[in-house]
């Protein structure tokens, strides 16, 4: 057993953990998760239009990750509907061309949001202000098997894989067997880590993260039409 210390636990504001599946999703997880976080209350929105919406803009294709730029415009600019508006698909249509929003999606909700410093200190710095974090972060063994408590903590001799790479939220942050620990929201269900959370400890998080970025502000869509 670890010994862990809590400084800041925002994981009060969120719901249940929730599961991607096979899709290269997980940006759109966080960004999502986030954002229902900093809302009144809990009430999923929907990652599939928030996705749809990022590769738009970015010229991407359902089958590869989303940018991070992309992401935040497209919650800026299109916003995105609860999650009964257009709910996430476990895989995408074997037809690209009729992979687009209902007809009705309902409300919009839009959010600004900024990127921030990729470093400890500022993830923490955020979470102290009650703010949770975007983060992305390249992986490495560790993290596919975190100890029951959700730690993830690297061997000595473990390098970060840059060629798999994740989004997680950072959802608090506390001491691990006397490191500075970091702990996140993960979109790979509730079998990973505590009930969907884990514990990213500084000598894992500290080499591997590479972007970060919060939300701000919530701002008005309804200028935007949803297609847009």
């Amino acid at each position: 057993m670890r010994d862990i210390t809590f400084s800041v636990d925002l994981r009060a504001s969120f719901g249940p953990a929730r599961n991607q599946g096979a899709r290269p999703t997980c940006l759109a997880f966080a960004a999502s998760d986030t954002h229902a976080a900093v809302r009144e209350g809990w009430a999923p929105l929907s990652c599939e239009y928030a996705f749809y919406q990022a590769q738009r803009r970015a010229g991407r294709p359902p089958s590869t990750g989303a940018l991070l730029p992309s992401v935040l415009e497209a919650l800026r600019e299109n916003g995105q509907p609860e999650e009964s508006g257009w709910p996430y698909l476990a895989a995408t249509p074997a037809d690209v061309a009729s992979w687009m929003p209902p007809q009705e999606v309902g409300k919009l909700f839009g959010r600004n949001g900024a990127r921030a410093t990729h470093s400890i200190d500022q993830v923490v710095q955020e979470l102290d202000h009650g703010r949770p974090v975007i983060v992305l972060t390249i992986l490495s063994r560790a993290f596919y098997r975190p100890n029951p408590q959700g730690v993830v903590d690297p061997a000595a001799d473990e390098q970060p894989e840059p060629a798999r790479r994740h989004a997680v939220i950072a959802v608090g942050h506390g001491i691990v067997d006397r490191q500075r620990a970091i702990l996140v929201r993960n979109s790979w269900g509730s079998s990973w880590g505590d009930a969907g959370y884990g514990w990213l400890t500084e000598r894992f998080l500290g080499s591997r993260i590479y972007a970060a970025a919060t939300l701000l502000e919530e701002v008005d869509v309804s200028a935007h039409s949803a297609a847009a």
